[in-house]
């Protein structure tokens, strides 16, 4: 059975910063080689050297089909997948969006975690094992005003894990989604920025709107969505597959009204 120990191998895309890297760091704690990928350069050169990395664009299929047989070369298997790698689209009213936007957005959330599973899914069937562990969101659950092309690809995402579940599972191979609500970072306080614009009001109140929509009035952090990471790719989750788990202190999805 796939367990996050020492020796193991994890593959985490977007790896470089945010909930990716507190990803491959939680996995590097338990002793996993880890593996990442991430856009940015500069991202990468910030993590620490024994990683192994590729600078690419998740959407690129040529580059992520160059990846895994780096991946099979390098270590002729893939114990763990983390398809992390997420953008959050444009936000406005749905008849705002700009199509060619939308386009973008569900290639880098929902493109990019398919051909990660294509490129891991060859190498855990051989060994009749592994752990595919998709980033959707609580958005994928419930929606969110002014961001239709987010919202439908991390439902997308949960219809895709599902799917994988059921056809590899028979293979010893489990998929599940992390779903973060909101976690702290850059992303988030971007995304309450042009939430607050759209609203007309300030990003301060709409931050306090989403908090008190949690059970625990508080954002999750990115250690929270790893930790999870680490246990469903561990011998304790090995009878979870096909969930959804929501890390965000949720009892309901709030639309923040100011």
């Amino acid at each position: 059975m796939n367990d996050a120990r020492a020796g193991s191998t994890v593959l985490i895309t977007a790896g470089g910063s945010g909930i990716g890297r507190a990803m491959a760091e939680a996995f590097a704690a338990t002793g996993a080689r880890v593996w990442i990928t991430d856009i940015s350069q500069s991202a990468l050169d910030s993590c620490p050297t024994e990683w192994q990395r590729d600078c690419l664009n998740v959407a690129d299929p040529v580059a992520m089909s160059e990846l895994f047989q780096r991946v099979q070369k390098t270590w002729g298997g893939l114990d763990t997948l983390c398809p992390n790698a997420g953008t959050p689209g444009t936000t406005a009213l749905v008849e705002d969006q700009d199509f060619a936007a939308f386009q973008r957005c569900l290639a880098v959330n929902l493109g990019g975690a398919l051909l990660a599973a294509q490129g891991a899914l060859p190498m855990m069937k051989a060994a009749g094992n592994g752990s595919i562990i998709f980033t959707g969101s609580t958005a994928g659950q419930f929606g969110s005003p002014y961001r239709a092309p987010y919202v439908a690809a991390k439902w997308a995402i949960n219809g895709l894990m599902k799917t994988v579940a059921m056809e590899a599972g028979p293979y010893g191979i489990r998929a599940n989604v992390i779903a973060p609500g909101c976690v702290e970072g850059p992303r988030i306080d971007g995304v309450i920025e042009r939430e607050a614009v759209v609203k007309g009001t300030t990003a301060d109140i709409i931050r306090k709107a989403y908090e008190a929509g949690t059970s625990l009035r508080v954002f999750a952090r990115p250690q929270d969505v790893a930790a999870m990471a680490v246990f469903l790719a561990s011998d304790a989750g090995a009878r979870i597959s096909g969930q959804i788990l929501a890390i965000d202190g949720h009892t309901e999805n709030p639309d923040p009204k100011p």
